[in-house]
């Protein structure tokens, strides 16, 4: 779940976290920021244009903000023009104050439509956001996602039909489930795209029950084309019943191999979820012994925030950023695995983050952040 907020001051509240986090950097903890990562530039830095599929109804007929909000809706499929923060020396961007927007939607009949002029086999990041989001802070997010970890490949957002507001979590539950159709025929039309390279999901909070249902869906007809096209699968902060995780785990077969999981016991958005579903543990807030025996990476992210929730290190933490873009490169130059075909136009070097001769690093089953 997520805290009560709107697009901007959600927006505003990570950005001041970044730089509180940098100012603590320097102060008092400088062996953090000599580990950090230093990236090149994400493909939206160049190319800023973000894939949309949602079935939140139009708003405004999608021409000007919020572009589509609470109610459910048809499937829409567009591409959203962004415009990027002032890079220049002494613009807001560069002390913390300035972020991306959207300035607008341009809708087309078909996923395929999205990928019209694209070189065959460039890699995708699919984001599937959370509880209490509207569709502008959805897009945000996944672009502030992409941006974070260099992605070089194309950045979509899959956005159901949140009603952003903080005691609508039954509505936004059932909305997820109304979606699993939606994000199924989504995925599906994704695996069969001859353009499409591998294909990356980072789901957050209660998006990834929805990301669990239509990946079942999807694969129970799909297979082992499915498993080849699917790079990397991160689970931020997880908002689902453990025994419904681990049951939806079992029944995907080799993609398991794929799925890392973050989750922070001092999550305090899960621990209220844990008492609106009656106690039952949440995976994103389980210890990580809990999980070691599904077969799945565990990154504990306990002790990684510092802020009051803890829900959205993801987007804020610099070495969850680190998880999630290690987690793209396995995925995308790990081995192909014993007895699968590879991608028919699988990605090219230009999409990924490795290159000759990168080989994938043996996946232990749970780990902690440090090796990251």
């Amino acid at each position: 779940m997520e805290t009560n907020r709107t697009a901007p001051s959600r927006r505003a509240f990570l950005l001041a976290s970044g730089a509180a986090g940098a100012a603590l950097a320097l102060g008092g903890c400088a062996s953090v920021g000599a580990d950090a990562p230093v990236y090149d530039a994400s493909s939206l830095a160049t190319q800023p244009s973000l894939l949309v599929a949602t079935n939140r109804r139009a708003a405004n007929g999608a021409q000007a903000s919020p572009w589509f909000g609470a109610e459910r809706g048809p499937l829409t499929i567009a591409k959203a023009r962004l415009q990027p923060p002032d890079g220049s020396r002494f613009s807001l961007a560069a002390v913390g104050l300035s972020d991306w927007k959207l300035v607008g939607i341009d809708r087309v009949a078909q996923v395929d439509e999205l990928f019209r002029g694209v070189p065959t086999g460039r890699d995708l990041l699919l984001y599937v956001h959370g509880y209490n989001t509207t569709f502008e802070t959805a897009a945000l997010d996944a672009v502030k996602l992409s941006d974070g970890v260099s992605f070089r490949g194309a950045s979509m957002l899959f956005s159901w039909p949140s009603r952003a507001k903080l005691l609508d979590y039954g509505y936004d539950r059932e909305s997820v489930m109304w979606s699993r159709d939606s994000l199924d025929r989504v995925l599906d039309q994704l695996v069969v795209s001859p353009t499409v390279g591998r294909i990356n999901i980072v789901a957050h909070s209660i998006g990834t029950m929805l990301t669990l249902e239509a990946l079942r869906q999807v694969h129970a007809r799909r297979g082992d084309d499915l498993v080849n096209r699917i790079g990397a699968i991160v689970f931020a902060s997880p908002d689902i019943d453990m025994d419904v995780f681990v049951s939806s785990v079992g029944r995907l077969g080799r993609i398991a191999d794929k799925i890392t999981v973050v989750t922070a016991t001092n999550d305090r958005a899960l621990a209220v979820s844990r008492i609106i579903a009656g106690g039952v543990t949440r995976v994103g807030a389980a210890e990580k012994a809990q999980l070691e025996g599904v077969g799945i990476r565990v990154i504990d992210a306990s002790t990684s925030g510092f802020g009051v929730i803890n829900h959205d290190l993801f987007l804020s933490n610099e070495q969850i950023r680190g998880v999630i873009r290690r987690a793209i490169e396995e995925g995308t130059w790990g081995s192909t695995p014993t007895g699968s075909v590879p991608v028919s136009g699988g990605p090219a070097p230009a999409a990924g983050y490795g290159g000759a001769g990168y080989a994938e690093p043996p996946r232990p089953a749970s780990a902690s952040l440090q090796p990251y």
